[in-house]
């Protein structure tokens, strides 16, 4: 298959929508903007929640809370199951090195090791945290865990 043999599947392509050609076609008149009125204008974009001016509904409801999504701290997560699949040369698994595997995305974001999977060979593992399911698979192995 080459570039100029390409289709479009069936369905996937709709004719445009002529409008304000002439009642017959069913989109004359108001050509689909309906009666009069501030969105039957050129140019009309009213912004989501804008009433017209009357106070809008999220100002008269009170807001509680607070969002700590500005603040959070990102924690990538590995499981056991993803070091025991990592190259059987590797004795030392950190961060950067998890980065340079691909599991994780960059060197300097912190590290949970959870316990999912199993581990059969001994690794000395550094990470920020571990869950405990993870530390007692990690040690029975006969690796040793590096909590940094």
């Amino acid at each position: 298959m080459k570039l100029h043999e390409l289709k479009n599947v069936p369905g996937a392509v709709h004719r445009r929508k002529r409008v304000g050609c002439g009642e017959g076609g069913g989109h004359g008149k108001t050509s689909t903007r309906g009666g009069k009125g501030q969105s039957a204008r050129s140019g009309s974009s009213i912004r989501p929640g804008f009433e017209g001016g009357q106070m809008p509904l999220y100002r008269k409801l009170p807001h509680r809370g607070f969002n700590n999504y500005e603040f959070r701290t990102e924690i990538a997560i590995v499981n056991l199951g993803d070091l025991a699949r990592l190259d059987p040369a590797v004795t030392e698994v950190n961060a950067v090195m998890l980065a340079a595997a691909g599991l994780i995305r960059s060197g300097e974001t912190m590290v949970k090791v959870l316990g999912d999977g199993e581990l059969t060979r001994a690794l000395k593992v550094t990470a920020a945290k571990f869950s405990a399911s993870a530390r007692t698979k990690i040690e029975a192995a006969g690796g040793s865990v590096v909590v940094g």
